[in-house]
């Protein structure tokens, strides 16, 4: 359709931008293994985001499902159901349980009052998950990841460039983990990164991305392969010079969602909380059938006849998922499970203009009346 709108649209720099950023690879050859531009991405993020190391990855689930096997850790980690598949199965591929707790109603990130009661002498670790950009509750994990010797691993795939009074995202825990998607606020095509204090987990970290290698000679460790590509490197480099425009855009994007839709019975709207500088990476809204008169699904189905993408983002919930069959009890996650059926994400993205907005808004309340 001509004028389909997608729900969301990749960032990229002007064409010549990037021509000019990978142009020395055809002098060097440079292609991979932690080149130029790798090292110079890597630093501009540790001063972009405020936080003390960092290291990039091929992706964003490399650096969650490495991170935990960096961590040497054994038994349960206490999630959330309400996330992208990454996020369980990196749990679950490292040979560790997933317990779900349950998600605030309103933050829709994990709900801490519900926390403390499910940990047991196997809990090892704690993956909070910042969700649309909203931020946990950190005071609260904190808290009770000292309380009771946890590690604590975020996963901020969602919360790029944001901070929390006045800190850094990544500053948080013993390891923050981003994704570079080409769909996220900031991407570098396709890539990931872990911020962490520790340099020791930064070093277990960097052998595991790569093969455990410490010369042409040496191989101190066991490994995987993950390290960023310097294509993907430059990409990111070009994409940081624009990301504050970038999000000043999504800005003014989610403003003019909240004049159509802020106040209307039966829609929930995302909460702005204090003390967040946020990306506005998502926009997502919560559709109460019996007060708005239409459901998800009619919302969903008729936006699409119009040719606009929105997305029932997180649905269904990780521990529904079929790979889990009989694994687990959703009723025990009923906030999540309420939340996943009603919501919709709508398009978000920098260059979404007034008048589509303005377009998707009027379909949607079409549906009301």
């Amino acid at each position: 359709m001509a004028n389909s709108i997608l729900v969301t649209r990749s960032s990229m720099p002007e064409f010549d931008e990037y021509m000019d950023e990978i142009k020395p690879m055809w002098q060097s050859h440079w292609l991979t293994n932690m080149g130029p531009e790798h090292k110079t991405l890597q630093q501009q993020l540790i001063e972009y985001m405020g936080v003390e190391n960092i290291d990039l990855f091929t992706n964003g689930h490399m650096s969650l499902e490495l991170t935990l096997q960096a961590m040497n850790l054994q038994g349960e980690v206490i999630t959330t159901p309400f996330t992208f598949a990454s996020t369980t199965h990196a749990i679950v591929r490292n040979g560790l349980t997933p317990v779900f707790c349950d998600i605030d109603p309103v933050t829709m990130t994990l709900d801490t009052e519900k926390l403390e009661r499910l940990i047991t002498d196997r809990t090892c670790a704690i993956m909070p998950v910042h969700v649309y950009g909203n931020v946990c509750d950190i005071e609260e994990i904190e808290r009770i990841a000292h309380k009771y010797e946890l590690k604590v691993i975020y996963d901020a795939a969602h919360t790029f460039g944001e901070t929390y009074k006045g800190k850094g995202i990544g500053s948080f825990g013993d390891a923050s983990c981003f994704s570079f998607h080409a769909t996220k606020v900031f991407n570098s095509i396709e890539g990931g990164a872990v911020c962490f204090k520790d340099k020791h987990l930064g070093e277990i970290l960097y052998d595991l991305k790569n093969f455990g290698i410490h010369g042409p000679e040496e191989v101190d460790a066991v490994g995987a392969n993950a390290k960023m590509n310097e294509f993907c490197a430059a990409m990111g480099i070009c994409n940081l010079r624009h990301v504050d425009d970038e999000i000043a855009k999504r800005k003014k994007v989610a403003e003019r969602y909240r004049m159509h839709l802020d106040g209307i019975e039966g829609i929930q709207l995302n909460v702005i909380q204090k003390d967040v500088k946020s990306n506005y990476a998502y926009f997502p809204v919560i559709f109460e059938e019996k007060l708005f008169g239409a459901s998800r699904a009619e919302v969903f189905d008729k936006l699409a006849e119009n040719g606009i993408g929105a997305r029932k983002y997180f649905y269904p919930l990780t521990n529904t998922f079929a790979a889990f069959h009989g694994k687990y009890d959703v009723l025990e996650t009923p906030v999540a499970l309420h939340i996943s059926k009603r919501v919709l994400t709508l398009p978000m993205y920098a260059d979404l203009s007034m008048e589509d907005v303005d377009r998707i808004c009027e379909i949607i309340l079409s549906c009301k009346y």
